[in-house]
């Protein structure tokens, strides 16, 4: 289990930490929660020790704590620090050095990865010198997760409120994972259905999420790669991953044509459409009897990858009947390096679901996995697509 010590200075996005703290405390990992004199104004310790069940840290010289260099033993048992919400003095201490209480003081001590996001009235944030402080954080080596723009607490709008809670943790499992097989490397992935247009109006389109998709995209990511999402999915974008919007097969062809030349590792998670109308109206169509749609092949984006590729390629097989003799043919047709199949009518398997249930087919190996969540699985794919000779 790793530990994750949070630290909290004393803004008003401190209540979001509550959240945090507790999302973390969900996916398992051990949480410590350090805070200063001020965070305490906002939000009370016992709230957090409530959570964590460990003591909550204010005071440096706390005597009901046991005997022990406080800031020293939470160094040396983190796994990961970061300050939710960093106010702009917070970081200007973190940035010079300065340690004055017990926050800033582990915060010193620590040689674990270090992540900091900034909480703030917009003019404070953008003031040169927390720009400043804020780079020569970026320059030792600690992480910052970006605020993002809206309406504050003082009543101004524009950048300064905290990152989402989803964001932080993303970057928390990203930061806190140790196992970087994939440093150095270049990921392409797909995911999503893609739309083709019948008019301004309608489309064709399948049912899938990209939830697949994305969970590799993470999953690479957190293994050090550099990943590109071509994505025709409605999901929110992971932290730290590059994102290509596209609509129709078409595009994503050009998307991945793009990209595909600095990969080292494809993934073809994407349910591209088979088939795309034959013409598309410039104008709503309208209502008049039954109507027939000519429709046309779209590119087989998945073969042209096949051919003279410089990449580990990796395809998907949804299929209704026969599904191992199916995505067998699919690997040899489309010369892949791996194919990751499995049947709509399973349980726990198929289109937006958080489950999966697949079964992994190489040149040299057929494996039936059991059900598991998508996240999980996703690196099963990649250390298995690595393992492909």
């Amino acid at each position: 289990m790793q530990t994750i010590l949070v630290g909290v200075s004393g803004g008003i996005a401190a209540y979001k930490t509550v959240q945090l703290v507790s999302d973390l405390l969900k996916k398992g990992y051990d949480v410590e929660v350090i805070m200063t004199e001020n965070a305490t104004e906002f939000i009370t310790p016992l709230t957090f020790s409530s959570l964590t069940k460990h003591n909550t840290y204010v005071d440096t010289f706390d005597k009901h704590v046991h005997y022990s260099v406080e800031h020293i033993s939470l160094a040396k048992k983190a796994d990961l620090f970061i300050i939710a919400p960093a106010t702009a003095n917070a970081i200007a201490k973190v940035a010079n050095g300065i340690a004055d209480d017990i926050l800033t003081t582990t915060f010193l001590a620590c040689t674990c990865p270090k992540i900091i996001c900034p909480a703030m009235n917009t003019a404070m944030y953008e003031n040169p010198v927390t720009m400043d402080n804020i780079a020569k954080c970026k320059s030792y080596g600690m992480k910052v997760v970006e605020p993002m723009s809206g309406l504050l607490a003082c009543g101004d709008v524009g950048k300064g409120k905290l990152a989402d809670i989803d964001t932080m943790i993303e970057a928390i499992e990203i930061y806190s994972y140790k196992n970087k097989p994939l440093e150095g490397k270049n990921v392409l992935i797909s995911a999503g259905a893609t739309k083709e247009a019948i008019d301004p109006v309608r489309y064709i389109t399948n049912h899938s999420s990209g939830k697949m998709g994305y969970s590799i995209a993470k999953a690479a990511r957190n293994m050090g790669a550099d990943v590109t999402l071509v994505s025709g999915s409605d999901l929110k974008e992971p932290y730290g991953v590059k994102v290509v919007k596209i609509q129709s097969a078409r595009d994503m062809k050009e998307a991945i044509d793009v990209h595909k030349k600095a990969a080292d590792y494809i993934i073809m998670a994407a349910a591209v459409a088979d088939y795309r109308p034959a013409e598309i109206s410039d104008h709503k169509i309208k209502k008049a009897g039954d109507m027939t749609l000519a429709l046309e092949r779209t590119d087989d984006i998945l073969k042209g990858l096949g051919e003279d590729k410089t990449y580990k390629l990796c395809g998907f097989a949804m299929e209704t009947d026969d599904l191992i003799e199916n995505a067998q043919r699919k690997f040899s047709e489309k010369n892949l390096d791996m194919i990751v199949a499995n049947d709509l009518n399973t349980y726990g398997a198929g289109f937006q679901t958080d489950t999966n249930v697949v079964t992994i087919i190489t040149k040299d190996n057929i494996e039936k996995l059991s059900i598991m969540s998508k996240d999980d699985l996703a690196y099963e794919i990649l250390d298995r697509l690595m393992e492909v000779k």
